[in-house]
């Protein structure tokens, strides 16, 4: 036999766990010193700049 479930119980337990994903993603954002975001934000633009530049090499040689 199968187990009775309250609905109204299951909604606030998912929305329970989805406020608690949103709350650790904006620890994760606004939990850090500005300086460490914006060390992070230029690591990230570096990275990107440096794959797109091994991307247009890759398209120029013909090995796409």
């Amino acid at each position: 036999m199968t187990e009775v479930i309250n609905l109204r119980a299951a909604r606030k337990r998912a929305e329970r766990h989805q406020d608690e994903a949103s709350a650790q993603a904006n620890r994760l954002t606004h939990g850090q010193p500005k300086y460490l975001r914006r060390i992070e934000a230029a690591k990230r633009t570096k990275n990107d700049r440096e794959f797109d530049r091994h991307l247009i090499k890759k398209i120029e040689k013909g090995d796409a």
